[in-house]
């Protein structure tokens, strides 16, 4: 049995994901809030912003994978935060972190044990994982530590067969990226025009490379940007 551990998959690229990944055949468990519009996707009801999750939800999500010859877990989640370096609060950054970085840590230490070999990790990053963008300072630092995390994790697992990746899109179009810019469809506008295409990526395009990464160990320890390629200015 093969199945996919995915954070976030009620909406967005984690949504577009689980239905991918179902589509090809694999069981589906969501970790997030609320529940994954997949049918016969076993929801894990976690709040990752939470540092004791992993406690409360930890022998929930290992009955959840038992007896899968395969695992394919997807850190989805993210939290994209308005704030600068003059202004983030060390509150809302530990709250970045544990999200987007430390919960991934939490969540491969309860799963490594079950995951044999043809299991796969994939980080989802971001182009601001190795750049940044004014305004966005918490979310930046947390997706450069992911890169990190992900390269990291390629080395320690070295002979386990085991592979990992971490896939970065671009501006992407998800109700954290409409959330976060206000909805203004002149800002949404303005941020498709940096792409060649002119337009924003679609979950579904995202959901494709993720789908691809877990089941192709060739690219162990890469950084793949899904960006529709970017206009540097």
């Amino acid at each position: 049995m093969k199945t996919l551990v995915i954070t976030g998959g009620s909406r967005g690229i984690g949504l577009a994901t689980a239905r991918e990944f179902a589509a090809a055949g694999w069981s589906v468990v969501s970790v997030a809030r609320r529940a994954c519009a997949v049918a016969g996707a076993h929801h894990v009801a976690a709040d990752l912003s939470d540092p004791g999750w992993a406690e409360r939800h930890g022998e929930e999500l290992r009955a959840a994978v038992a007896g899968s010859d395969t695992i394919a877990l997807v850190h989805n989640a993210g939290l994209l935060t308005r704030d600068s370096v003059a202004s983030v609060t060390q509150a809302t950054l530990r709250e970045v972190l544990q999200v987007n970085l430390l919960a991934c840590v939490q969540l491969d230490q309860l799963l490594l044990p079950r995951m044999g070999p043809g299991s796969a990790i994939v980080y989802v990053g971001s182009t601001l994982g190795e750049k940044a963008v004014a305004g966005s300072c918490a979310y930046v630092v947390s997706k450069h530590a992911l890169v990190g995390l992900a390269r990291a994790t390629a080395q320690d697992l070295a002979g386990r067969r085991i592979h990992s990746v971490c896939v970065c899109p671009g501006f992407t179009d998800t109700g954290m990226l409409r959330d976060h810019v206000g909805g203004e469809p002149a800002v949404l506008a303005a941020i498709a025009a940096g792409s060649t295409f002119g337009r924003l990526v679609e979950p579904e395009e995202i959901a494709r490379v993720i789908l691809f990464c877990a089941t192709n160990p060739s690219v162990n320890g890469a950084v793949i940007h899904a960006n529709l390629g970017q206009i540097e200015r």
